[in-house]
């Protein structure tokens, strides 16, 4: 009887021991479901990583104003094993090498990085400004995709990307649909729908995740942050606070950003006084000229001049502008006379990546005894 109890208890072990050795072995094999670490975004509202290990979470709150959905991205290096019930809209393998992107702002992020040679293609080349991805253009690496609304299917679907970068003002992007259904991937990039200029510019850890570099986009970003804020600072010690003047007329409506506008916190950030600084509002104003007149005739600088580029052309489209002190002082500056080869203007594309340089132009126009010998990156004095 005791022999039996013996074996029987032997038996136990042995099926114990080989219970917990075939539980071990699959402890190692399944993929936590919880993240290693989440990265921190400290001016960004609109998006978030997750960092899983051998995979990233890309979660986009808001692609566009207003979205109702947010969407889940997956990214994952070569032979990951992922959780059978995890949920996501899109997914890639990374590091990125073959990529569209849809929109300017996206390539000095790529730039930064130095992943420009990764981009294939591009819906409206002539506006990328950069001399480095304009070399690239040039020698035929970078192909036209035609208009971001409408984009050359045909030809992006030769290029044979990993994955389309896109962004949209609504969900309604036929487009961007028709390319999902051929298998290649379509993800938004929602940095245009940030409020503050860092939380634009911290968008480049969006991209650093698909190349798996994200230590090097986040120590990039830093280096951004740490120079705006010392300008920031710079600009707290002037003397004087000028009243500030910005945005331009087309047609019958002069379009000015709102108080709460990324604009408007450069203009405040550089120490300075927005005419329009109380008010609030998704997109730009829309005024009468006698409206910005009556509030904004003794402004002492009128920044953001629209397309114009000298006074005899601002007189020539209305010699009501003459009313303003700003043009009668010769203190109205432009980002139009900053271009590159084929006309884009470079604000629009290396402004919100480089938030620093832009205030730093500012500080430079609105109290130039701190910054002397300062050369603007973006903002010039329109020409006589």
């Amino acid at each position: 009887m005791k022999i039996k109890t013996v074996k029987r208890l032997n038996f136990l072990l042995l099926f114990l021991v080989f219970t917990a050795c075939k539980n071990e072995q699959n402890n190692q094999n399944t993929v936590s479901a919880q993240p290693e670490k989440s990265i921190d975004l400290s001016y960004a509202n609109n998006f978030s990583i997750s960092d899983f290990g051998d995979y990233y979470i890309l979660d986009i709150e808001t692609p566009w104003p207003d979205a109702e959905k947010t969407f889940t991205y997956l990214l994952t290096r070569k032979n990951t094993e992922i959780p059978e019930d995890l949920n996501y809209d899109q997914k890639v393998k990374i590091p990125i090498e073959k990529m569209v992107v849809t929109s300017t702002t996206h390539i000095p992020a790529l730039e930064a990085l130095n992943e420009e040679t990764s981009l294939k293609g591009f819906p409206g080349l002539d506006y990328i400004s950069s001399e480095k991805t304009r070399k690239l253009i040039n020698s035929g690496k970078i192909k036209e995709l035609g208009k971001n609304e409408n984009i050359n299917t045909e030809v992006l679907i030769n290029l044979d990307p990993q994955l389309v970068i896109g962004f949209a003002i609504d969900g309604n992007n036929k487009t961007f649909e028709t390319i999902q259904k051929t298998g290649i991937p379509v993800m938004y990039n929602g940095d245009w729908t940030e409020k503050t200029p860092l939380g634009k510019a911290e968008w480049i850890k969006f991209f650093g995740v698909f190349y798996d570099k994200l230590d090097e986009a986040e120590k990039i970003f830093n280096e951004i942050e740490t120079d705006y804020t010392k300008a920031k600072e710079l600009a707290k010690s002037a003397e004087k606070t000028p009243k500030v003047l910005s945005g331009a007329m087309y047609k019958d409506q002069w379009y000015l950003p709102y108080g709460n506008s990324w604009q408007a916190q450069f203009i405040k950030d550089a120490n300075a006084n927005y005419i329009y600084a109380d008010t609030e509002g998704n997109g730009s104003m829309a005024l009468s000229f006698e409206n910005v007149l009556d509030k904004a005739q003794d402004s002492d600088f009128w920044i953001s001049a629209g397309q114009y580029t000298s006074y005899t052309q601002l007189l020539k489209e209305s010699q009501h502008y003459q009313q303003f002190e700003a043009v009668q002082n010769k203190n109205v500056y432009s980002v139009s006379l900053t271009k590159g080869e084929t006309g884009g203007v470079l604000y629009f594309e290396l402004g919100p990546q480089r938030p620093d340089l832009v205030l730093k132009d500012l500080v430079s126009i609105f109290h130039p005894d701190l910054l002397s010998d300062y050369q603007t990156t973006f903002f010039k004095a329109l020409k006589d």
